[in-house]
């Protein structure tokens, strides 16, 4: 159809041209009938120029529809495949650990020692969602994954801000810029070991892969938690916050001072971080008339259920009571807290170590730092006094 339509359209042009030579070489004007048989020409092109831009357009979005049912048939036999590829090596992580397939099965990899294998990696990255899950400190943190030291820039306003002030034309302007600092992220290696029963594993009822995900996630959360909140030897975590405010016991100006203590600027991300029994101390603030004078409100749209100040409260038992010399209250956005972790976490099953234990041992390795990025976007509350010493 297409061929056929560009001849026609050819041929009528080829016919135009000799209407219009012919006119021209007897140096006349067109003839009526000339005239109407040229009208009539350029009607019928255009059609037919119509009609092929209409039918190059239609193939056009043929050829997206194609491509559109391909691409979702491609992306669901890939779906499929990972999820036959997680199923069988589920299957045979589970045939492991109990003692129905040794080290040497298709989907496990051996580790150092007899009766050790890594964890396959479809049911370690389940552990490693699970742990952000379960510490949202972390999920809320700036996370590089980069092997080695990392030093990241940070521009210090603090010392001398940019000055922008009005000037007059054939002046010169004067230089005034704040510094720029480095934050030095290393690798600190820590491990968190799970020991499972045998008992357990025996029972054939018993979802041990379940099991496992959900205690050695819960392992490594609490760990990583701990140390982001408090520090842990060289790794600093949130525990060298310089926007504090220091007071004896906590009071309603206090919550309000240290909120105020973060730019408005970060404040739409920002969230309270507290023990429970700290929480429940500053819901029993009250007046000299017994009032309460913060109503912490529950909040089922919050992504802890509960807000302060139309902030979001993160409780957590990693968190030290109220005690002198302590940081009690974090307040603030989290990703002004920078964590690297410079390799993925790696999860090993000891099968044999524990054996006059009656038990199989879950070993899970990471190495990773954390350092407050931007301190403009954290806060915090301290007792005044120091910690008695132990």
């Amino acid at each position: 159809m297409e061929k056929e339509l560009i001849e026609k359209k050819n041929d009528l042009i080829i016919r135009a041209d000799e209407v219009l030579n012919k006119a021209k070489e007897q140096k006349r004007e067109l003839t009526e009938d000339e005239a109407a048989e040229l009208a009539e020409i350029r009607d019928n092109v255009r059609r037919i120029m119509k009609t092929l831009e209409l039918k190059g357009e239609f193939d056009k979005m043929e050829g997206q529809d194609i491509e559109k049912e391909a691409l979702p048939k491609d992306e669901e036999r890939k779906c499929d495949e990972e999820k036959t590829r997680a199923l069988a090596e589920e299957k045979e992580f589970e045939a492991f650990i109990r003692g129905q397939v040794n080290e040497r099965a298709t989907n496990l990899t051996p580790a150092q020692g007899s009766g050790q294998v890594l964890i396959p990696q479809t049911i370690a990255n389940r552990i490693i969602k699970q742990v952000y899950d379960l510490c949202p400190i972390l999920d809320k943190s700036t996370k590089y994954n980069v092997k080695g030291k990392l030093e990241i820039p940070y521009y210090d306003e603090a010392t001398t801000s940019i000055s922008v002030a009005f000037a007059n034309e054939f002046q010169d302007l004067e230089s005034n810029v704040g510094k720029f600092t480095n934050i030095e992220l290393n690798g600190y290696l820590a491990g968190a070991l799970s020991l499972i029963s045998r008992s357990l594993i025996n029972n054939s009822q018993f979802d041990v892969v379940a099991f496992v995900v959900d205690r050695m996630a819960y392992d490594i959360a609490r760990f990583i938690e701990y140390t982001l909140l408090n520090g842990n030897g060289s790794v600093e975590g949130l525990s060298t916050v310089t926007n504090k405010v220091t007071t004896a016991s906590i009071t309603a100006d206090d919550l309000i001072a240290v909120q105020g203590k973060v730019k408005d600027v970060f404040q739409g991300n920002a969230v309270w971080i507290m023990n429970e029994a700290t929480r429940t101390a500053i819901r029993q603030l009250k007046s000299q008339t017994g009032s309460y004078l913060l109503n912490e409100v529950y909040d089922i749209a919050s992504p802890f259920k509960s807000t302060l100040l139309g902030k979001p409260v993160y409780v957590s038992d990693n968190m030290p009571e109220v005690e002198a010399g302590k940081i009690v209250v974090y307040y603030g956005d989290m990703s002004g807290l920078a964590t690297k972790f410079s390799e993925d976490i790696n999860i090993e099953v000891l099968r044999e170590k524990y054996a006059t234990q009656h038990a199989y041992g879950i070993v899970g390795w990471l190495e990773f730092d954390s350092k407050i990025e931007n301190p403009q976007k954290i806060s915090a509350i301290q007792i005044a006094g120091t910690t008695p010493s132990a």
